[in-house]
């Protein structure tokens, strides 16, 4: 039976004891199975909160995503996280500036930042492709991690990162280091319930563990999605459709005096 869900200080007081589980999922039912296979953190799309999302996953704590380019100013910022905190959210993921978790730490917001590679400004970094592979670019997370600590973040993820790197900058910090494709030196492994799924038939990253072949079965749906139609569209066109248990019967006296004053009102 799950406990009730943790708090920021709860998670906090993790660090370094044991590895949590995070997935990314986007439908209730995601969050259901997450919910009920114990997974300790999620991250969701905003919209995906509410009193639904919560009777689906009382006890999983939410990062809702604040997806970076979405919100301007740091006003917009703290908007969009009360409002997906009131939601249901625990704490919210930014990707934003140093001022901007900083101005949401100052008004009491759980932050979990971003280092490594981020997809939303992986064109500084050379696009998608691993971070940190240099003496140079490894220190550069470190002080991007070292700034969203003094900025008032509790959490960052860090993603695509050597594991030899995260694990050190992990042990030098006091915020949960969320591994994307980082080893198992950090606080959390992170993937997306997609991934784990296998629910597409496009490119896997390399950090990906693939459990069920979701893909496979939705092809098989669609087929039979495709002639349950057909069927129909057949029995239509060739009046099997519908048949008399389909229909509402009506008594023959009741239809025979409609059919009369039908006559007579036709007539007119």
């Amino acid at each position: 039976m799950r406990h009730r869900r943790p708090t920021v200080a709860d998670l906090l007081s993790m660090k370094g004891k044991r590895q949590l589980t995070m997935l990314r999922v986007v439908t209730l039912e995601e969050a259901e199975a997450a919910e009920k296979a114990g997974i300790d953190l999620v991250s969701v799309p905003p919209a995906l909160l509410g009193l639904e999302f919560r009777e689906a996953a009382p006890s999983v704590f939410a990062f809702p995503g604040l997806e970076y380019g979405d919100y301007i100013t740091a006003e917009e910022y703290i908007g969009a996280a009360f409002t997906a905190l009131k939601a249901g959210g625990d704490a919210v993921y930014c990707a934003a500036s140093l001022s901007t978790v900083r101005r949401m730490r100052d008004e009491g917001i759980p932050v979990c930042g971003h280092v490594g590679l981020i997809p939303s400004k992986a064109t500084w970094t050379g696009g998608f492709r691993a971070v940190g592979k240099t003496a140079a670019s490894a220190l550069e997370i470190w002080r991007q991690t070292k700034a969203l600590e003094e900025a008032g973040a509790f959490a960052a993820e860090i993603e695509v990162v050597p594991g030899e790197v995260a694990a050190a900058i992990s042990a030098r910090t006091s915020i949960l280091m969320l591994s994307m494709g980082a080893g198992t030196g950090c606080d959390a492994q992170y993937l997306f319930a997609e991934d784990v799924l296998g629910s597409n038939r496009g490119h896997y990253p390399r950090h990906a563990k693939t459990y069920r072949n979701f893909a496979a079965e939705y092809e098989r749906l669609q087929e039979e999605r495709i002639a349950a139609f057909s069927e129909f569209a057949h029995d239509v066109r060739s009046g099997a459709y519908p048949e008399k248990g389909h229909l509402v019967g009506i008594e023959d006296k009741e239809l025979s005096a409609f059919l009369a004053e039908l006559e007579r009102d036709s007539a007119q």
